[in-house]
């Protein structure tokens, strides 16, 4: 299944205004009763939190084990800003405008959509229904009481087991990995067969991401070029491994083909250069372009240079239909691009860049951390496999599929995450050889909230909000909406989902709950659901 084009947020405004509407008296309320104990909270634990503005900001100071308030205060404040920004009915929440299209299809969605990696969509009964308004503040502010004393303890063990493991033990679910964290200690509440390596399809997203971010930092940007030959009168193309560049008029902060070809053909025309002849350079990756899994509407293939994610049609996340090469489709638009504004091109073909080649003009893409958000909340393949390709460059391995997926699985190691069956094999998860365990990912979740780690930080914030945005839109529509952020993964006969939920009294949990060999994807998503659901009403103590 094809998803449709995200509505235009004009279309999907109407929508807003009336969410917006139901759900202001109770932010009011609930705002009005907690802002003054926000303020206390924000001022002590602001500066440990705090992400640098750059790499010449101070250093984080390390907190080896945060108190169980610092995390319950982060985790309430993300949920006030959740229910806020349902209430915000016009422009867009970043740059890029990729928290816009998550808003639009928060409002607009009326069935469950995302990446289908096995190829069949999962469909139960009927479909669910639009999201219910953001839960009210105060439902989420659940904990903060006037005293970090009115904090309760993480959920007993004993009793976590007793709630999860008849959910768990379904015949639906096939074998299982499953464990629960508290993100405050990194104390594991919870584990079955946690440490046994599976499957874990699209959550290995969760892996590529905090891979990315520890090699190469949240404000690393990808950059495309035009260089000029004089010798040869040769433009080049020059792919950067920029998967987000576009050539639609409208590039909502994103790397824009168009404004490159403008800037080119003007430093052209001050050379006095009218005809040129067209190349394009796509050495910044080796091995093949093809994924083990084929020619696929989930992914292009996997070139440093394409426009607009190779799509043939309007789309900007989900399976579409791909051109069959997108470095030279890249290419045809700039030559196309160039034309109008007075520079004649030939038809392009492949070549690379040397020494004698001057930069016309670069573009580039947002910064890594908002890559990575916007990976992680559509489950972009295509960004996932630039940022495997990128993190194997960035750590002196060959950018192929080999290169990356080894590249990830060091860095992990690295990062001190349990070791024993991480075997990392793409970035996005497609390939049915990638192997990780519950540990694992639960280790990675703690990892990005570490606030030693604050360039992690966007492995959490891209996670799709239960009932509002990605491919968590159309679920919990009616349970966990807004205190459930998780990466989902599907393969045929595989369903994973991984997260962290804030569970009744405002503990924060990080989980990861994978699943081999289910007996159909509707009942294995509705089983992980239904466990999701259980934690975040959870005292259990």
């Amino acid at each position: 299944m094809v998803v449709p084009e995200l509505r235009p947020w004009r279309a999907a405004r109407p929508h807003v205004v009336r969410v917006a509407d139901a759900v202001r008296p109770r932010l009011a309320r609930a705002a009005g009763t907690v802002r003054p104990r926000l303020a206390r909270v924000a001022a002590a634990v602001g500066p440990r939190f705090a992400r640098p503005d750059g790499p010449g900001s101070p250093r984080v100071p390390r907190v080896t084990r945060p108190k169980t308030w610092q995390f319950t205060a982060t985790a309430a404040t993300a949920g006030l800003a959740l229910a806020a920004g349902v209430v915000t009915a016009a422009g867009p929440w970043d740059s890029s405008g990729q928290r816009t299209a998550e808003r639009d299809r928060a409002v607009a969605l009326e069935a469950s959509r995302g990446t289908d990696h096995g190829g069949a969509r999962a469909r139960a009964g009927t479909p669910p229904r639009g999201p219910q308004a953001a839960p009210p503040a105060a439902s989420v502010l659940t904990g903060l009481g006037g005293t970090a004393t009115a904090v309760r303890t993480a959920p007993a063990a004993k009793t976590l087991a007793g709630l999860l493991d008849p959910l768990l033990r379904t015949p639906a679910l096939g074998r299982r990995s499953a464990a629960v964290v508290d993100v405050a200690t990194g104390e594991r509440l919870y584990g079955t067969g946690s440490a046994d390596a599976l499957i874990p399809a699209s959550t290995t997203k969760i892996a590529t991401a905090v891979a990315a971010l520890s090699a190469m930092g949240a404000d690393h940007r990808l950059t495309t070029r035009a260089v000029y030959e004089p010798d040869t009168k040769e433009v080049v193309l020059v792919g950067g491994g920029d998967p987000t560049l576009t050539a639609r008029k409208e590039a909502r902060g994103l790397a824009s083909l168009r404004e490159l070809a403008e800037r080119s053909a003007a430093a052209l025309a001050k050379r006095g250069v009218r005809e040129v002849t067209l190349s394009y350079d796509t050495t910044l990756y080796k091995g093949g372009a093809s994924h083990p899994i084929g020619v696929n509407p989930n992914l292009a293939a996997v070139t440093p240079l394409m426009v607009d994610e190779a799509r043939t049609d309007d789309s900007t996340s989900g399976p579409a239909p791909r051109v069959a090469d997108p470095a030279a489709d890249a290419a045809r638009k700039f030559g196309d691009l160039l034309k109008g504004h007075g520079i004649k091109a030939t038809p392009p073909g492949p070549s690379k860049s040397t020494t004698r080649a001057t930069t016309l003009a670069t573009v580039s893409s947002p910064p890594l951390a908002a890559l990575v958000e916007r990976m992680m909340t559509n489950s972009d393949n295509d960004i996932a496999e630039a940022l495997a390709r990128h993190t194997a460059l960035a750590t002196g391995r060959p950018a192929d599929f080999a290169g990356g997926g080894a590249a990830i699985t060091a860095r992990l190691k690295q990062l001190g995450l349990p070791g024993a069956g991480i075997d990392v094999k793409d970035g996005s998860g497609l390939d049915r050889r990638d192997r990780l365990t519950a540990d694992a990912l639960t280790a990675l979740l703690v990892k990005a909230g570490d606030p030693a780690h604050p360039e992690l930080r966007p492995a959490l914030t891209g996670l799709p909000v239960a009932g509002f945005t990605g491919t968590l839109a159309g679920r919990y529509t009616d349970g966990a909406a807004g205190v459930v952020r998780a990466k989902t993964g599907t393969l045929t006969g595989v369903n994973t989902l991984a997260g962290t939920v804030v569970d009744k009294d405002g503990r924060l949990l990080a989980f990861a709950f994978l699943a081999n060999g289910t007996t159909g994807p509707a009942a294995a998503q509705s089983a992980l659901d239904k466990a999701v659901t259980a934690l975040a009403a959870c005292g259990c103590r």
